[in-house]
């Protein structure tokens, strides 16, 4: 487990040592006790042996005992899911009413 932030990865190996999961980047989105972070990875696709093509995970990590511990993921599978999720997103916010503070950066 992770004590820092910035040491929170998805990257993942199997018990010999084999990249299962590749980390390709990450957005730490929230920082504090309640830590949320955006990563872009790859699986290693079993039957090839090639990494698939690139998927995105939202994480939501709480730090227990000084430990960050992962509480809840949303996966976004595919290049149509997430443009859908950030053009519905980019409508919202354009369209949200002035009291909506369109520049508040929560990192």
């Amino acid at each position: 487990m992770a004590t820092k932030i910035d040491d929170i990865t998805v990257r993942y190996e199997d018990t010999e040592g084999k990249e299962i999961i590749r980390e390709l980047d990450k957005e730490i989105l929230s920082r504090g006790a309640w830590t949320t972070i955006m990563f872009l990875y790859e699986e290693l696709d079993p039957k090839t042996g090639e990494f698939k093509g690139p998927k995105v995970t939202i994480r939501r990590y709480k730090k227990i005992r000084g430990e960050f511990r992962q509480q809840s993921k949303f996966n976004i599978s595919s290049a149509k899911q997430a443009m859908t999720i950030a053009n519905t997103l980019t409508k919202w916010f354009t369209e949200a009413s002035p009291s909506c503070d369109k520049t508040d950066n929560d990192t």
